[in-house]
């Protein structure tokens, strides 16, 4: 009798969290998709506040590099990047490193397409050696050399310790095989 009542109230509690996801009071997909939506936009706020330890990113050029910390902006774009990051570790490949205008002080690698990144881009014209920014679509540029260039880009953040920055982002070495080199990006230990 135990084990038959055990059964009854494991289905009455799986009964009532349905009725309690699926909103049990209605509503019609507008309300639902802009509910979802707030708390999704909450979750982004929560995941900016919530503390030095999260906002911290790893970043190493190639797969054996230097690890430079990348400290997070606070905004909706460095969010959703270190929850993305907090979920599984970027190998970001780049496509073109020496063969396009600015690339002495800039490279830039591609996110996959599979990522969906809020942005909000302003004129930039003046990066210091060191910043991040996101740029539309989907790619991180990172910054190893102080420069004057003019672009729609988000900033994401600033690497601090860029003593090396400069010489890890040009020794990075080209995969065999692959003819392309890679940023890893991880949450900090």
């Amino acid at each position: 009798m135990k084990l038959k009542n055990n059964k009854v109230l494991t289905a009455l509690l799986c009964a009532l969290m349905t009725l309690g996801i699926s909103g049990c009071g209605g509503g019609d997909d507008e309300t639902q998709t802009a509910q979802l939506d707030n708390q999704d936009s909450e979750i982004q706020e929560a995941a900016v506040q919530s503390g030095d330890q999260y906002l911290d990113l790893a970043v190493i050029f190639g797969y054996e590099g230097e690890s430079f910390i990348l400290k997070l902006e606070e905004n909706p774009t460095a969010a959703q990047i270190a929850k993305d990051v907090g979920t599984v570790e970027w190998n970001l490949p780049i496509i073109h490193f020496d063969d396009f205008e600015e690339h002495e002080v800039m490279q830039y690698y591609d996110i996959p397409s599979s990522y969906d990144i809020p942005s909000n881009p302003e004129t930039v014209t003046t990066e210091q050696l060191g910043d991040v920014y996101y740029s539309h679509p989907n790619r991180i540029i990172i910054f190893y050399q102080d420069a004057k260039v003019s672009g729609e880009y988000t900033k994401v953040g600033h690497i601090e310790n860029t003593e090396n920055l400069n010489q890890a982002v040009v020794s990075n070495p080209v995969l065999e095989g692959w003819n392309t080199k890679i940023v890893t990006i991880s949450l900090a230990e």
